[in-house]
């Protein structure tokens, strides 16, 4: 079955509709990458919809059609494989329908969920997974091949990462390698002299009574053994010295390429995935440097100790080799079983992740809303999904370990006999005997770590897998690469700078010329229709409208986190897409509703860029954002420590420090959301007087409902529906009564002013 249905696992808790989609090419010979069906079925945060797959779909050649239909026309009149909605919230593969005949008691269907496995379900099953209650049909995703599909190249193959990717990390401790590498054989020219030396002791010292020749041997073995532990010794810590640089050096290039990934990549993540794939850098880290230098090692061994046996005797040499041959096998026979459970203990640990880090940071919520319980029985279903898993691993590797063990039991009672026979036919001596007892312990030992060595290959390939999907994402900067050298940008970047500030045009400002944008696929409606607009250089630019207007998309299309639909954003005459968006970002000052408190002192959140605090900037910051007083109460001032979440502080003394934040970078362009929402009103009018102040010479977006934050723009531009319905001053708009007079009056209370 496995070998006719392909089946590939979903690697993150959105990936299910996408991952069928890879399932299906492969079905007919064409293998895409997991990240082309993403983005081209635009997953979010929900995961993805039906009419996204459909999209990524037939961009490939693929016809498709969404129907909902019954199990008799499922069964009878589909093309398969096909994909289904599953349990109203998932997405599996139906690849075959077996009816009940007189082999079959019941109708059998087999179906690939990408989040467990390809397995096999009766039609009661089946039905209850698919079908709604109420009318017995279920929903389906019918897909067929055309000529295109089979014409067109793969160019967005899967490229998954390989052992190689991993390797490069060692090429920096090479001498340290080659220090462990003469360590480990002079531990195994060391070990082989045992087995000498018990042979001596026996056939010459003790059958000839030499009590000198003893205690010469004795003494010997003391001395090696003393030899073994010191080579040992510096092994290890040379392991412990590359294990913790290796360790630090993978995470922290994983980090540096999640940083460079593009914002929207990260609203279709939540925080287990992203920490458990961190813990996977742990099992890369023990396979590069534990379990890969440890099997050398026993290689080592296994092969210096072989070479020994065949000196005693071939035959023997033979049985240890079939046998220990029949204990790997026996180790190979689980792991796909094993792979299956190591994705699913993935899945449940991300979910676990989540649970943890919702039940932290929503304890006010769960308070307030009296769910503790609820919350708290929704983490220990979890555990008891942990739990099954645990258990069923657990049974998997003791039958691996009994079966092994077994097999390698029999092996030595086997050779036992042998040698016992040899020694009474009086081929070998009753010492080397013993030698040989000992060998074969010394190489028992190297083919365990072998057998644990292919499991650990199995984990660091899963592991992988997963990575794959990070390294292999394109960044958000395309073009060039940008570099901190000691705290300077490099010349790509300070030239984009340069460009973004000198570039002559008859049209200063940013212009927006035709933008549209829509979340998600193309036919999801759009947020933002046909807007254009021009934020005049040097000017305040108020943007009000009702929620839901698309105020906060149209700021974050201006800070370049997404791409337009369509149309084009300028600066200063140059395509802001053409810009590099690090060096945009750099100059421009923003205060977004949902900002973040870091876990560090009130200086360093302000000053977040991690340079040298400027003074001068620093207290400017603080004046402009009226936070001099609240700092002064405090015992440590600006060195007081504030937690990731902002603990501790309120509502308008967050929204102050992110005043203050976006005011200490300097910026030429600022952008504020509802950036005094929560200040009080003796607060805002100090502030807004401050800003009023700092503004001058700067381009700056405002987005309010405030009267008292729109009131002064230079020019107000009133958003309904994703569609500008009036520009103009607040003078202006007041006087023509229309849209802007009607949010005035019921939102920002003129009437009642």
């Amino acid at each position: 079955m496995k070998n006719k249905y392909k089946f590939f696992r979903q690697l993150d808790y959105m990936d299910c509709g996408p991952t069928c989609l890879r399932m299906v090419t492969a079905f007919y010979g064409k293998d895409y990458s997991l990240d082309f069906f993403r983005a081209n079925a635009h997953i979010g945060k929900n995961g993805v919809s039906l009419n996204g797959l459909c999209q990524a779909a037939e961009k490939i050649g693929i016809k498709t059609l969404p129907v909902k239909l019954s199990y008799e026309q499922l069964a009878t009149e589909v093309p398969l494989p096909c994909i289904l909605h599953w349990n109203q919230e998932h997405y599996v593969v139906l690849y075959d329908v077996k009816e009940k005949n007189l082999f079959r008691k019941e109708s059998v269907l087999i179906v690939a969920d990408p989040g467990h496995g390809l397995v096999k379900v009766d039609k009661k099953v089946f039905m209850r997974s698919w079908a709604s209650s109420h009318d017995e049909k279920g929903v389906a995703l019918l897909l067929e091949p055309t000529p295109e599909f089979y014409d067109r190249a793969e160019e967005h193959k899967q490229t998954p990462i390989g052992f190689k990717f991993l390797f490069q990390y060692l090429r920096p401790y090479k001498r340290y390698l080659v220090q462990i590498f003469l360590g480990m054989l002079l531990g195994s020219l060391i070990s082989v002299l045992f087995p000498f030396l018990t042979q001596s002791l026996v056939d010459y010292g003790i059958q000839l009574q030499n009590y000198n020749f003893i205690h010469l041997v004795l003494f010997s073995q003391l001395l090696l053994f003393l030899g073994n532990i010191g080579v040992d010794m510096i092994r290890n810590w040379i392991l412990l010295h590359v294990n913790t640089r290796l360790s630090v050096s993978i995470i922290s290039n994983f980090l540096t390429k999640l940083m460079k990934l593009p914002i929207n990549f990260f609203e279709s993540k939540n925080v287990g995935d992203i920490s458990q794939r961190i813990n996977d850098h742990h099992r890369i880290e023990e396979f590069l440097t534990g379990s890969t230098l440890n099997t050398l090692f026993s290689m080592v061994n296994l092969l210096v100790f072989s070479v020994v046996l065949s000196t005693y005797n071939i035959s023997l040499l033979g049985i240890f080799f079939i046998g220990s041959i029949i204990s790997v096998s026996w180790v190979f026979v689980f792991l796909n079983r094993r792979k299956n459970l190591d994705y699913m203990r993935f899945q449940r640990l991300r979910e676990n992740q989540n649970s943890i880090y919702e039940l932290i940071t929503g304890m006010q919520e769960i308070k307030l809303n009296n769910c503790e319980q609820a919350r708290r029985w929704e983490w220990e279903r979890i555990q008891a999904k942990l739990f099954k898993i645990s258990v069923e691993s657990l049974s998997l590797e003791q039958y691996q370990e009994i079966g092994a063990n077994c097999i390698t039991q029999i092996k030595n009672i086997l050779i036992s006999y042998l040698a016992a026979k040899l020694v009474m036919e009086q081929q070998i001596t009753l010492g080397a005997m013993l030698s040989i007892s000992y060998i074969i312990g010394q190489m028992n030992g190297p083919l365990n770590q072998i057998m644990n060595f292919v499991k650990k290959v199995q984990d660091a390939k899963i592991s992988l897998d997963r990575l794959g999907e990070i390294h292999n994402k394109p960044n958000e900067e395309l073009d060039e690469e940008y570099h901190m050298q000691g705290g300077h940008m490099d010349d790509a970047e300070d030239l984009d700078i340069l460009k973004l500030n000198s570039l002559e045009s008859d049209t200063k400002g940013i212009v927006l010329n035709d933008v549209s944008f829509r979340y998600g696929s193309s036919t999801s409606p759009l947020i933002l229709k046909n807007v254009s607009m021009h934020i005049p250089k040097g000017k305040v630019t108020a943007i009000v409208g009702s929620s839901g207007s698309g105020k906060t998309t149209l700021l974050k299309l201006l800070l370049r986190f997404y791409p337009l639909s369509s149309g084009q954003i300028t600066v200063d005459g140059e395509d802001l897409d053409q810009i590099s968006a690090k060096a945009w970002r750099k100059e421009c000052g923003t205060v977004m509703q949902d900002g973040f408190i870091f876990s560090d002192t009130i200086a360093r959140n302000i000053a977040v860029d991690g340079q040298r605090i400027l003074e001068s900037r620093m207290k400017r910051a603080i004046h402009v954002a009226n936070l001099q007083d609240y700092i002064k109460k405090l015992p440590l001032g600006f060195t007081t420590r504030i937690g990731n979440t902002g603990a501790g502080i309120s509502g308008g003394q967050r929204q102050r420090l992110f005043i203050a934040r976006a005011v200490y970078k300097d910026p030429k362009y600022m952008f504020f959301d509802e950036a005094t929402s929560a200040l009080d009103a003796n607060n805002e009018k100090v502030i807004m007087e401050n800003l009023d102040e700092f503004f001058k010479g700067k381009t700056v977006v405002v987005i309010a409902h405030r009267l008292s934050t729109v009131k002064n723009a230079d020019q107000i531009v009133v958003l309904h529906n994703g569609e500008i319905r009036e520009v103009g001053t607040h003078q202006e708009l007041t006087a023509k009564k229309g849209y802007y007079f009607e949010l005035v009056k019921n939102q920002l209370e003129l009437g009642a002013a």
